[in-house]
């Protein structure tokens, strides 16, 4: 089932002294959705954002659906924390639940969408039993815990096997992927079966901050890798 393509800066690599305006420019400049990087210096090395900076999002007027990838362990206390923060999406890694179903459950409770991220050793078997339970698949093209690094390569192939199973499936799933995205490699990524596409400094990372239209040609670039990933 073909879904429409989502761009999903990453906020991570965003100007965090002006955060609201950042978001606000990506957005007028044709991007979807707002992606968190939630890291616990646990999970992952590094510690980033919690809730309060979706919930101060939201206060500065932030309407667009935000995305909450959970690089954190262990992973149910804090779901309830950002739905009530405004999260729209909340995916995690298998590893940090000690119940992926139940965690699934608590998602959904919330009145949030959930999801499974794939670091880029992980098995795909963790998917087995819970197709029905999902609405998105995060494939990690980098190792998770910091931003800037390089696309690797093998997770074009982790891309195509997850599309095969969300077609079999016949449900309504996303397929995201996130690490080292950027225009020039989108339509690859795209033509592997992708439709949800994070970018941190591959969009953040171009044109002035004084700037308010310095995300238009970088969105505009990605949009016409998509339509010739599509092709």
């Amino acid at each position: 089932m073909a879904q429409e393509d989502y761009i999903a800066p990453s906020i991570l690599s965003a100007d965090f002294a002006r955060l609201g305006e950042e978001v606000d420019y990506v957005l007028k400049a044709g991007a979807d959705i707002v992606h968190f990087d939630v890291m616990d210096n646990h999970y992952v090395p590094n510690l980033t954002i919690g809730p309060l900076v979706c919930e101060a999002l939201r206060g500065y007027g932030i309407k667009a659906p935000v995305d909450v990838h959970l690089m954190v362990k262990p992973v149910d206390r804090i779901v309830p924390d950002f739905a009530r923060a405004g999260a729209d999406y909340i995916t995690f890694h298998p590893e940090a639940s000690e119940h992926i179903d139940r965690t699934l459950q608590l998602i959904h409770s919330e009145g949030c969408k959930a999801g499974l991220v794939f670091n880029p050793a992980t098995p795909l078997s963790y998917l087995d039993y819970v197709m029905d339970k999902v609405d998105m698949v995060l494939i990690m093209s980098v190792n998770p815990g910091f931003g800037g690094q390089k696309f690797i390569p093998s997770a074009l192939q982790k891309l195509r096997q997850v599309r095969r199973m969300i077609d079999e499936s016949g449900h309504a799933i996303r397929l995201e992927v996130d690490g080292g995205v950027k225009a020039d490699n989108m339509a690859e990524v795209k033509a592997a079966g992708a439709d949800t596409f994070v970018s941190g400094s591959g969009i953040f990372g171009k044109g002035r901050a004084e700037d308010p239209n310095r995300y238009d040609s970088v969105i505009r670039q990605m949009r016409e890798e998509l339509a010739r990933g599509a092709a």
